[in-house]
């Protein structure tokens, strides 16, 4: 297992859960795969106790599913769990964009085009792990701006496992692929012109396609 740094001065078990959570994220831990507290204590060089603390923390944000007597892993979804993940989707983007535009328009469009120029950055690289962090970037940009704190906290629900499962299942065909890369850059076209009804109608049509390759990816793996 490769070392894990720590970083920030936050409290210990904030520490480890922030790490975790972002390995998790990045596919440094694959769907499904063992967590041992032992490992990841040695790792980063801390007691049992806080890392304890982080994976129940990371349970009740849908990351890690603890087995008691047996261990903790990382999830993994169904078909059913994406369906309804992709449905939350669905619901909760379009109205966050929607707010984001009324609220902080100007400050909205310049993350967009930050995360669609480290998208493109990512394609010439190559880099799954960089153009899933910059996907997520650019659909976080919603919530982050819209002023809206239940919006923001029903996000956070679902963010980690979305991130999660761009890393893992559609960034490595993203990359491969312009079509995602043009769904972004024609979502930043049409939010940057005014025209919700069809950045929304664009956006469901996305989320509905990341569904689909979710589980296509699931079924191969």
């Amino acid at each position: 297992m490769k070392s894990l740094k720590l970083d920030a001065p936050k409290s210990l078990s904030q520490r480890v859960l922030l790490r975790l959570r972002q390995a998790i994220i990045d596919g440094e831990f694959a769907l499904g795969a063992p967590i041992s507290e032992e490992m990841v204590a040695q790792s980063f060089g801390v007691s049992r106790t806080p890392v304890r603390e982080a994976l129940g923390q990371l349970q009740t944000q849908g990351l890690v599913v603890i087995k008691p007597q047996v261990g903790s892993f990382v999830f993994t979804p169904s078909a059913a769990d994406i369906t309804a993940l992709c449905s939350f989707r669905i619901i909760i983007e379009p109205r966050a964009a929607e707010f984001a535009y009324r609220h902080d328009r100007a400050g909205t469009v310049a993350a967009m085009e930050a995360a669609v120029a480290d998208m493109k950055e990512a394609l010439t690289t190559k880099d799954n792990v960089a153009y899933g962090r910059a996907d997520s970037a650019l659909h976080d940009a919603f919530f982050a701006h819209c002023d809206n704190r239940y919006l923001v906290e029903s996000h956070q629900l679902v963010s980690g496992r979305v991130a999660a499962l761009r890393t893992n299942l559609s960034s490595p065909i993203d990359v491969r692929t312009p079509a995602s890369f043009d769904e972004h850059r024609r979502l930043l076209r049409w939010f940057e012109r005014g025209d919700l009804t069809a950045f929304e109608t664009l956006l469901t049509q996305h989320i509905t396609n990341s569904g689909r390759t979710y589980a296509q990816a699931l079924k191969v793996a």
